[in-house]
Protein backbone atom coordinates (compact mmCIF):
# COMPACT_ATOMS: atom_id res chain seq x y z
CA UNK A 1 0.00 0.00 0.00
CA UNK A 2 1.58 3.46 -0.69
CA UNK A 3 2.43 5.54 2.01
CA UNK A 4 -0.01 8.34 2.83
CA UNK A 5 1.23 11.56 1.42
CA UNK A 6 -0.07 15.27 1.84
CA UNK A 7 -0.73 17.13 -1.29
CA UNK A 8 -1.52 20.76 -1.75
CA UNK A 9 -4.30 20.91 0.48
CA UNK A 10 -4.45 17.69 2.71
CA UNK A 11 -4.35 14.01 1.99
CA UNK A 12 -6.69 12.50 -0.45
CA UNK A 13 -6.98 8.69 -1.81
CA UNK A 14 -9.19 6.75 -3.22
CA UNK A 15 -12.02 5.16 -0.90
CA UNK A 16 -11.30 1.29 -0.40
CA UNK A 17 -7.58 1.35 -1.99
CA UNK A 18 -5.80 3.62 0.15
CA UNK A 19 -8.44 5.92 1.99
CA UNK A 20 -9.22 3.29 4.23
CA UNK A 21 -10.52 3.33 8.01
CA UNK A 22 -6.99 2.34 9.03
CA UNK A 23 -4.98 4.43 7.28
CA UNK A 24 -7.43 7.53 8.35
CA UNK A 25 -6.89 6.34 11.89
CA UNK A 26 -3.15 6.73 11.55
CA UNK A 27 -3.79 10.20 9.71
CA UNK A 28 -5.99 11.38 12.92
CA UNK A 29 -3.63 9.97 15.48
CA UNK A 30 -0.43 12.21 14.06
CA UNK A 31 -3.20 15.44 13.91
CA UNK A 32 -4.11 14.55 17.60
CA UNK A 33 -0.78 14.17 18.31
CA UNK A 34 0.14 17.31 16.62
CA UNK A 35 -2.67 19.47 18.19
CA UNK A 36 -2.22 18.29 21.52
CA UNK A 37 0.54 20.17 22.32
CA UNK A 38 -1.52 23.26 21.22
CA UNK A 39 -2.13 26.51 23.77
CA UNK A 40 -5.82 26.55 22.76
CA UNK A 41 -6.36 22.61 23.25
CA UNK A 42 -8.42 22.83 26.08
CA UNK A 43 -10.87 24.55 23.87
CA UNK A 44 -10.60 21.04 21.94
CA UNK A 45 -10.54 20.56 17.97
CA UNK A 46 -13.95 20.80 15.10
CA UNK A 47 -14.60 17.99 12.40
CA UNK A 48 -16.65 18.24 10.18
CA UNK A 49 -17.57 15.91 7.14
CA UNK A 50 -18.86 16.66 3.35
CA UNK A 51 -21.62 14.39 1.11
CA UNK A 52 -19.26 12.18 0.43
CA UNK A 53 -19.51 7.96 0.63
CA UNK A 54 -18.52 7.01 4.29
CA UNK A 55 -17.20 10.59 4.81
CA UNK A 56 -19.49 10.67 7.93
CA UNK A 57 -18.27 7.81 9.14
CA UNK A 58 -14.75 8.79 8.84
CA UNK A 59 -15.23 11.84 10.49
CA UNK A 60 -16.67 9.71 13.56
CA UNK A 61 -13.62 7.81 13.46
CA UNK A 62 -11.36 10.75 13.18
CA UNK A 63 -13.07 11.87 15.96
CA UNK A 64 -12.90 8.74 18.37
CA UNK A 65 -8.95 8.95 17.66
CA UNK A 66 -8.33 12.15 18.77
CA UNK A 67 -10.48 12.25 21.64
CA UNK A 68 -8.93 9.25 22.72
CA UNK A 69 -5.55 10.41 23.27
CA UNK A 70 -7.31 13.62 25.70
CA UNK A 71 -8.29 15.80 22.95
CA UNK A 72 -11.56 17.18 23.02
CA UNK A 73 -13.28 16.78 19.86
CA UNK A 74 -16.77 19.31 18.83
CA UNK A 75 -18.25 17.15 15.82
CA UNK A 76 -20.26 18.74 13.37
CA UNK A 77 -24.10 17.06 13.89
CA UNK A 78 -24.79 16.80 9.87
CA UNK A 79 -22.98 17.37 7.01
CA UNK A 80 -20.99 20.96 6.49
CA UNK A 81 -18.70 23.02 3.90
CA UNK A 82 -14.88 23.17 4.96
CA UNK A 83 -15.53 26.83 5.77
CA UNK A 84 -17.98 25.97 8.43
CA UNK A 85 -15.50 24.30 10.06
CA UNK A 86 -13.22 27.10 9.95
CA UNK A 87 -15.21 29.21 11.40
CA UNK A 88 -16.04 26.52 14.00
CA UNK A 89 -12.47 27.00 15.02
CA UNK A 90 -12.16 30.51 15.19
CA UNK A 91 -15.60 30.89 17.26
CA UNK A 92 -14.95 27.97 19.54
CA UNK A 93 -11.13 29.33 19.70
CA UNK A 94 -9.93 25.44 19.30
CA UNK A 95 -6.59 24.47 18.87
CA UNK A 96 -7.15 23.20 15.08
CA UNK A 97 -10.14 21.40 12.49
CA UNK A 98 -10.59 18.35 10.61
CA UNK A 99 -12.93 18.18 7.24
CA UNK A 100 -13.42 15.13 6.29
CA UNK A 101 -13.30 16.15 2.37
CA UNK A 102 -11.97 15.16 -1.40
CA UNK A 103 -13.24 18.78 -2.35
CA UNK A 104 -13.78 18.71 -5.80
CA UNK A 105 -12.01 15.15 -6.85
CA UNK A 106 -14.11 12.56 -8.38
CA UNK A 107 -16.61 10.98 -6.29
CA UNK A 108 -14.51 7.87 -5.51
CA UNK A 109 -12.17 9.86 -3.97
CA UNK A 110 -12.32 11.26 -0.05
CA UNK A 111 -9.83 13.19 1.44
CA UNK A 112 -8.75 14.53 4.87
CA UNK A 113 -8.21 18.59 5.68
CA UNK A 114 -6.83 19.99 8.63
CA UNK A 115 -7.40 23.72 9.80
CA UNK A 116 -5.33 25.85 12.01
CA UNK A 117 -6.45 27.80 15.03
CA UNK A 118 -7.02 31.15 12.86
CA UNK A 119 -9.52 29.81 10.64
CA UNK A 120 -7.87 28.03 7.23
CA UNK A 121 -5.90 25.67 5.85
CA UNK A 122 -2.87 24.61 8.11
CA UNK A 123 0.23 26.21 7.65
CA UNK A 124 2.75 24.54 5.23
CA UNK A 125 4.92 23.74 8.23
CA UNK A 126 2.12 22.90 10.29
CA UNK A 127 1.11 20.13 8.08
CA UNK A 128 4.78 18.79 8.34
CA UNK A 129 4.95 18.48 11.80
CA UNK A 130 2.13 16.13 11.57
CA UNK A 131 3.90 14.14 8.71
CA UNK A 132 6.38 13.87 11.37
CA UNK A 133 4.09 12.48 13.82
CA UNK A 134 2.95 10.24 11.19
CA UNK A 135 6.26 8.65 10.12
CA UNK A 136 6.20 5.69 12.27
CA UNK A 137 2.93 5.39 11.82
CA UNK A 138 2.74 4.61 8.20
CA UNK A 139 3.51 0.51 8.47
CA UNK A 140 2.21 0.00 11.90
CA UNK A 141 -0.60 -2.95 12.00
CA UNK A 142 -1.95 -1.83 15.43
CA UNK A 143 -2.06 2.16 16.60
CA UNK A 144 0.02 2.57 19.83
CA UNK A 145 -2.86 3.80 21.58
CA UNK A 146 -6.32 2.41 23.27
CA UNK A 147 -8.99 4.08 21.22
CA UNK A 148 -12.25 3.93 23.01
CA UNK A 149 -15.76 3.35 22.16
CA UNK A 150 -17.49 6.23 20.84
CA UNK A 151 -20.24 6.34 22.98
CA UNK A 152 -17.87 5.86 26.37
CA UNK A 153 -15.77 9.42 24.96
CA UNK A 154 -19.71 10.98 24.10
CA UNK A 155 -20.84 10.49 27.65
CA UNK A 156 -17.60 11.79 29.17
CA UNK A 157 -17.87 14.84 27.05
CA UNK A 158 -14.60 14.29 24.89
CA UNK A 159 -16.86 13.84 21.48
CA UNK A 160 -20.13 17.35 21.84
CA UNK A 161 -21.84 17.77 19.04
CA UNK A 162 -21.92 20.96 17.28
CA UNK A 163 -24.73 22.82 15.07
CA UNK A 164 -21.97 24.36 13.00
CA UNK A 165 -25.00 25.15 10.48
CA UNK A 166 -26.49 28.10 13.15
CA UNK A 167 -23.31 29.49 13.79
CA UNK A 168 -22.64 30.16 10.09
CA UNK A 169 -25.75 31.29 8.65
CA UNK A 170 -25.65 33.86 11.76
CA UNK A 171 -22.26 34.98 10.76
CA UNK A 172 -22.90 35.58 7.22
CA UNK A 173 -25.84 37.48 7.75
CA UNK A 174 -23.97 39.99 9.51
CA UNK A 175 -21.43 40.47 6.77
CA UNK A 176 -23.73 40.40 3.39
CA UNK A 177 -25.77 42.83 2.71
CA UNK A 178 -28.94 40.55 2.25
CA UNK A 179 -31.59 43.22 2.70
CA UNK A 180 -30.23 45.03 -0.14
CA UNK A 181 -30.17 42.08 -2.57
CA UNK A 182 -33.74 41.73 -1.81
CA UNK A 183 -34.68 45.46 -2.28
CA UNK A 184 -32.84 45.24 -5.05
CA UNK A 185 -34.55 42.21 -6.24
CA UNK A 186 -31.29 40.40 -7.88
CA UNK A 187 -32.68 37.11 -8.37
CA UNK A 188 -29.92 34.78 -7.47
CA UNK A 189 -30.07 30.81 -7.95
CA UNK A 190 -27.39 28.32 -6.60
CA UNK A 191 -26.28 24.81 -7.81
CA UNK A 192 -24.91 22.86 -4.83
CA UNK A 193 -23.54 20.20 -7.36
CA UNK A 194 -24.91 17.88 -4.47
CA UNK A 195 -22.04 18.85 -2.41
CA UNK A 196 -21.84 20.20 1.16
CA UNK A 197 -23.55 23.45 0.53
CA UNK A 198 -26.74 21.77 -0.27
CA UNK A 199 -29.73 22.97 1.94
CA UNK A 200 -27.56 26.58 3.11
CA UNK A 201 -28.08 29.38 0.85
CA UNK A 202 -32.13 29.12 1.36
CA UNK A 203 -31.62 29.63 4.92
CA UNK A 204 -29.83 32.93 4.12
CA UNK A 205 -31.45 34.23 0.91
CA UNK A 206 -35.10 32.07 1.71
CA UNK A 207 -36.25 32.81 -2.49
CA UNK A 208 -33.04 31.70 -3.78
CA UNK A 209 -33.45 29.37 -6.40
CA UNK A 210 -31.84 25.39 -6.18
CA UNK A 211 -30.36 23.01 -8.71
CA UNK A 212 -28.45 19.57 -7.30
CA UNK A 213 -29.46 20.39 -3.88
CA UNK A 214 -29.78 16.87 -2.57
CA UNK A 215 -27.99 13.88 -1.43
CA UNK A 216 -26.12 11.97 -4.24
CA UNK A 217 -22.26 11.31 -2.90
CA UNK A 218 -22.09 9.75 -6.91
CA UNK A 219 -22.11 13.42 -7.74
CA UNK A 220 -24.75 12.24 -10.54
CA UNK A 221 -21.30 11.31 -12.38
CA UNK A 222 -20.37 15.14 -12.73
CA UNK A 223 -17.17 16.12 -10.86
CA UNK A 224 -18.15 18.71 -8.27
CA UNK A 225 -15.88 21.74 -9.66
CA UNK A 226 -17.86 24.78 -10.79
CA UNK A 227 -15.80 24.38 -14.40
CA UNK A 228 -17.89 25.54 -17.74
CA UNK A 229 -18.34 21.78 -18.54
CA UNK A 230 -19.92 20.69 -14.97
CA UNK A 231 -22.57 23.43 -14.79
CA UNK A 232 -23.93 23.31 -17.97
CA UNK A 233 -27.48 22.67 -16.05
CA UNK A 234 -27.20 26.10 -14.14
CA UNK A 235 -26.53 27.85 -17.07
CA UNK A 236 -29.96 26.40 -18.70
CA UNK A 237 -31.62 27.22 -15.46
CA UNK A 238 -30.82 30.65 -15.04
CA UNK A 239 -31.65 31.48 -18.88
CA UNK A 240 -34.88 29.79 -18.30
CA UNK A 241 -35.71 30.65 -15.15
CA UNK A 242 -34.93 34.59 -15.82
CA UNK A 243 -32.37 34.56 -13.24
CA UNK A 244 -29.65 37.81 -12.67
CA UNK A 245 -27.08 35.46 -12.13
CA UNK A 246 -26.47 31.68 -10.65
CA UNK A 247 -23.47 30.27 -8.58
CA UNK A 248 -22.16 26.63 -8.10
CA UNK A 249 -20.35 25.43 -4.87
CA UNK A 250 -17.85 22.71 -5.64
CA UNK A 251 -17.88 19.29 -3.04
CA UNK A 252 -17.06 21.11 0.18
CA UNK A 253 -18.56 24.49 -1.21
CA UNK A 254 -15.36 26.39 -0.52
CA UNK A 255 -14.68 26.94 -4.39
CA UNK A 256 -17.30 28.96 -6.79
CA UNK A 257 -18.02 29.56 -10.33
CA UNK A 258 -20.64 31.60 -11.69
CA UNK A 259 -23.22 32.02 -14.79
CA UNK A 260 -24.31 35.87 -15.71
CA UNK A 261 -28.06 36.76 -16.68
CA UNK A 262 -27.27 35.13 -20.80
CA UNK A 263 -25.84 31.55 -19.56
CA UNK A 264 -22.30 32.41 -19.98
CA UNK A 265 -19.58 31.22 -17.55
CA UNK A 266 -18.08 33.68 -15.54
CA UNK A 267 -14.72 31.81 -13.80
CA UNK A 268 -13.06 32.87 -10.49
CA UNK A 269 -10.70 34.90 -12.20
CA UNK A 270 -13.26 37.32 -12.99
CA UNK A 271 -14.98 37.13 -10.11
CA UNK A 272 -11.91 37.91 -7.94
CA UNK A 273 -11.47 40.96 -10.28
CA UNK A 274 -15.17 42.27 -10.06
CA UNK A 275 -14.61 41.67 -5.96
CA UNK A 276 -11.07 43.52 -5.90
CA UNK A 277 -12.83 46.72 -7.84
CA UNK A 278 -15.78 46.40 -5.09
CA UNK A 279 -13.99 45.95 -1.97
CA UNK A 280 -11.17 48.90 -3.48
CA UNK A 281 -13.55 51.85 -4.88
CA UNK A 282 -16.84 51.06 -3.06
CA UNK A 283 -15.67 49.81 0.42
CA UNK A 284 -12.61 51.48 0.34
CA UNK A 285 -10.94 48.83 1.80
CA UNK A 286 -7.20 49.24 1.89
CA UNK A 287 -4.42 46.44 2.06
CA UNK A 288 -2.50 44.12 -0.30
CA UNK A 289 -3.90 41.18 -2.84
CA UNK A 290 -2.36 38.10 -3.05
CA UNK A 291 -3.07 35.20 -6.11
CA UNK A 292 -1.86 32.02 -6.95
CA UNK A 293 0.89 31.54 -9.85
CA UNK A 294 -2.02 30.67 -12.00
CA UNK A 295 -4.39 33.77 -11.74
CA UNK A 296 -5.00 36.06 -14.38
CA UNK A 297 -2.81 39.03 -15.42
CA UNK A 298 -5.94 41.06 -14.49
CA UNK A 299 -5.44 41.33 -11.02
CA UNK A 300 -1.84 42.57 -11.39
CA UNK A 301 -3.00 45.52 -13.73
CA UNK A 302 -5.49 46.14 -11.37
CA UNK A 303 -3.10 46.34 -8.30
CA UNK A 304 -0.70 48.53 -10.57
CA UNK A 305 -3.71 51.23 -11.31
CA UNK A 306 -4.57 50.91 -7.24
CA UNK A 307 -1.22 51.18 -6.47
CA UNK A 308 -1.68 48.28 -4.48
CA UNK A 309 0.98 45.54 -3.28
CA UNK A 310 0.62 42.70 -4.90
CA UNK A 311 1.94 39.25 -3.36
CA UNK A 312 2.20 36.02 -5.61
CA UNK A 313 2.23 32.29 -4.77
CA UNK A 314 1.83 28.78 -5.52
CA UNK A 315 -0.86 27.11 -6.54
CA UNK A 316 -2.47 25.94 -3.22
CA UNK A 317 -4.94 28.15 -1.09
CA UNK A 318 -2.78 26.93 1.97
CA UNK A 319 -0.02 29.32 0.77
CA UNK A 320 -2.72 32.56 0.03
CA UNK A 321 -3.99 31.50 4.09
CA UNK A 322 -0.60 31.93 5.22
CA UNK A 323 0.09 35.61 4.01
CA UNK A 324 -3.49 36.60 4.85
CA UNK A 325 -2.20 35.23 8.49
CA UNK A 326 1.07 37.23 8.29
CA UNK A 327 0.18 40.27 6.05
CA UNK A 328 -2.93 42.56 5.27
CA UNK A 329 -4.60 41.19 2.47
CA UNK A 330 -7.48 42.66 1.02
CA UNK A 331 -8.61 39.51 -1.43
CA UNK A 332 -6.40 36.14 -2.19
CA UNK A 333 -7.67 34.00 -4.68
CA UNK A 334 -6.51 31.19 -6.83
CA UNK A 335 -7.39 30.23 -10.44
CA UNK A 336 -9.98 26.92 -9.02
CA UNK A 337 -12.06 28.73 -7.46
CA UNK A 338 -10.88 29.71 -4.35
CA UNK A 339 -11.41 33.24 -2.85
CA UNK A 340 -11.21 34.72 0.93
CA UNK A 341 -11.54 38.27 1.93
CA UNK A 342 -10.41 40.30 4.13
CA UNK A 343 -13.31 40.55 7.54
CA UNK A 344 -14.20 37.15 7.18
CA UNK A 345 -12.01 34.13 7.13
CA UNK A 346 -7.99 33.66 5.81
CA UNK A 347 -10.36 30.19 3.61
CA UNK A 348 -12.27 29.72 0.76
CA UNK A 349 -15.77 30.02 0.85
CA UNK A 350 -17.89 29.63 -2.17
CA UNK A 351 -21.33 30.56 -0.38
CA UNK A 352 -19.85 33.89 1.15
CA UNK A 353 -18.50 34.78 -2.26
CA UNK A 354 -21.26 34.04 -4.46
CA UNK A 355 -23.80 36.24 -2.00
CA UNK A 356 -20.99 39.38 -2.08
CA UNK A 357 -21.05 39.00 -5.83
CA UNK A 358 -24.80 39.25 -5.61
CA UNK A 359 -24.20 42.72 -2.96
CA UNK A 360 -21.76 44.16 -5.88
CA UNK A 361 -24.69 43.49 -8.34
CA UNK A 362 -27.12 45.19 -5.89
CA UNK A 363 -24.67 47.95 -5.20
CA UNK A 364 -23.66 48.76 -8.44
CA UNK A 365 -27.55 48.27 -10.01
CA UNK A 366 -25.46 46.38 -13.03
CA UNK A 367 -25.82 43.11 -14.62
CA UNK A 368 -22.77 40.28 -13.86
CA UNK A 369 -22.52 40.34 -17.99
CA UNK A 370 -21.88 44.23 -17.36
CA UNK A 371 -19.61 44.38 -14.35
CA UNK A 372 -17.27 41.82 -16.54
CA UNK A 373 -17.66 44.14 -19.55
CA UNK A 374 -16.69 47.13 -17.62
CA UNK A 375 -13.57 45.16 -16.60
CA UNK A 376 -12.62 44.26 -19.94
CA UNK A 377 -13.01 48.14 -21.08
CA UNK A 378 -11.07 49.07 -18.52
CA UNK A 379 -8.09 46.66 -18.42
CA UNK A 380 -8.72 45.00 -21.90
CA UNK A 381 -9.74 41.36 -22.63
CA UNK A 382 -9.12 38.36 -20.56
CA UNK A 383 -9.75 34.97 -21.75
CA UNK A 384 -8.63 31.80 -19.61
CA UNK A 385 -9.00 28.15 -20.41
CA UNK A 386 -7.51 24.68 -18.92
CA UNK A 387 -7.77 21.26 -19.60
CA UNK A 388 -6.60 18.25 -17.41
CA UNK A 389 -5.13 15.62 -18.99
CA UNK A 390 -4.86 12.10 -17.33
CA UNK A 391 -1.84 10.37 -18.13
CA UNK A 392 0.34 7.34 -17.57
CA UNK A 393 3.31 8.08 -15.09
CA UNK A 394 6.37 7.39 -17.72
CA UNK A 395 3.62 9.75 -20.55
CA UNK A 396 3.61 12.33 -16.74
CA UNK A 397 7.39 12.33 -16.72
CA UNK A 398 7.61 12.95 -20.20
CA UNK A 399 5.94 15.88 -20.79
CA UNK A 400 7.32 17.52 -17.70
CA UNK A 401 10.85 16.81 -18.88
CA UNK A 402 9.86 18.68 -21.89
CA UNK A 403 8.89 21.94 -20.42
CA UNK A 404 10.99 21.93 -17.27
CA UNK A 405 13.73 22.51 -20.33
CA UNK A 406 12.55 25.78 -20.81
CA UNK A 407 11.55 25.21 -24.83
CA UNK A 408 12.05 28.48 -26.81
CA UNK A 409 8.58 27.62 -28.74
CA UNK A 410 5.67 25.90 -27.46
CA UNK A 411 3.58 25.20 -30.66
CA UNK A 412 4.17 28.32 -32.66
CA UNK A 413 4.32 30.55 -29.49
CA UNK A 414 7.67 31.87 -28.91
CA UNK A 415 8.76 32.17 -25.13
CA UNK A 416 9.64 34.96 -23.77
CA UNK A 417 9.73 33.70 -20.06
CA UNK A 418 9.89 30.91 -17.41
CA UNK A 419 8.65 30.46 -13.82
CA UNK A 420 9.13 27.50 -11.98
CA UNK A 421 8.24 28.36 -8.97
CA UNK A 422 4.97 25.72 -9.27
CA UNK A 423 5.11 23.55 -12.26
CA UNK A 424 6.42 25.52 -15.61
CA UNK A 425 4.89 28.91 -16.50
CA UNK A 426 5.76 30.09 -20.23
CA UNK A 427 5.31 33.57 -21.11
CA UNK A 428 4.45 34.01 -24.80
CA UNK A 429 3.58 37.81 -26.44
CA UNK A 430 -0.13 38.15 -25.30
CA UNK A 431 -0.11 35.77 -22.66
CA UNK A 432 1.08 32.79 -20.46
CA UNK A 433 0.51 28.55 -20.17
CA UNK A 434 0.82 26.98 -17.01
CA UNK A 435 1.81 23.18 -16.74
CA UNK A 436 1.27 21.35 -13.25
CA UNK A 437 1.50 17.66 -12.56
CA UNK A 438 -1.65 16.94 -10.02
CA UNK A 439 -0.30 15.86 -6.66
CA UNK A 440 -3.28 13.77 -5.91
CA UNK A 441 -4.89 12.53 -9.48
CA UNK A 442 -2.64 10.85 -12.49
CA UNK A 443 -3.18 13.73 -14.60
CA UNK A 444 -1.60 17.43 -15.62
CA UNK A 445 -3.22 20.39 -15.56
CA UNK A 446 -2.53 22.92 -18.79
CA UNK A 447 -3.75 26.64 -18.38
CA UNK A 448 -3.49 28.94 -20.50
CA UNK A 449 -4.70 33.09 -20.54
CA UNK A 450 -4.80 35.26 -23.81
CA UNK A 451 -6.11 38.19 -25.36
CA UNK A 452 -9.04 36.08 -27.39
CA UNK A 453 -10.51 32.66 -26.94
CA UNK A 454 -9.15 31.21 -30.10
CA UNK A 455 -5.83 32.15 -28.77
CA UNK A 456 -6.24 30.05 -25.42
CA UNK A 457 -7.44 27.20 -27.33
CA UNK A 458 -4.54 27.31 -29.85
CA UNK A 459 -2.43 27.15 -26.66
CA UNK A 460 -4.07 24.61 -24.64
CA UNK A 461 -3.57 22.40 -28.12
CA UNK A 462 0.32 23.68 -28.54
CA UNK A 463 0.78 22.72 -25.09
CA UNK A 464 -1.35 19.61 -24.77
CA UNK A 465 0.13 17.54 -28.01
CA UNK A 466 4.27 18.38 -27.48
Amino acid sequence: MPHIKFGTDGWRGVIAEDFTFANVQKVALATGLYFKNHPNVKNGMVIGYDARFLSKEFAHASAQVIASVGVKVLLSEKISPTQMVSLGVVKKKAAGGVVITASHNPAKYNGFKIKGDFGGPAHPEMIAEVEKELAPLQDAVTLPVDIKPFDELVKHKLIQFIDLTKMYVSDLESKIEFDLIKTVRVKMMHDAMHGAGMGIPELLLPKIGTIRSDYNPSFGTTNPEPLPQNVEELSVEVRSGKYHMGFATDGDADRVGAVDEKGNFVDSHRIFAILLKYLVERKHIRGAVAKSLSVSELIPKMCEKYNIRLYETPVGFKHLCKLMTEKDIIIAGEESGGIAVKGHLPERDGIFIGFLLGEVMATRRKKLSELVKELFDEFGEHHFGRIDKHLTQSEKENVMKFFNAKPKKVGSFEITKYNMTDGVKLNTKNGWMLIRASGTEPLIRFYAEADSPKRVQQMLKAATTV
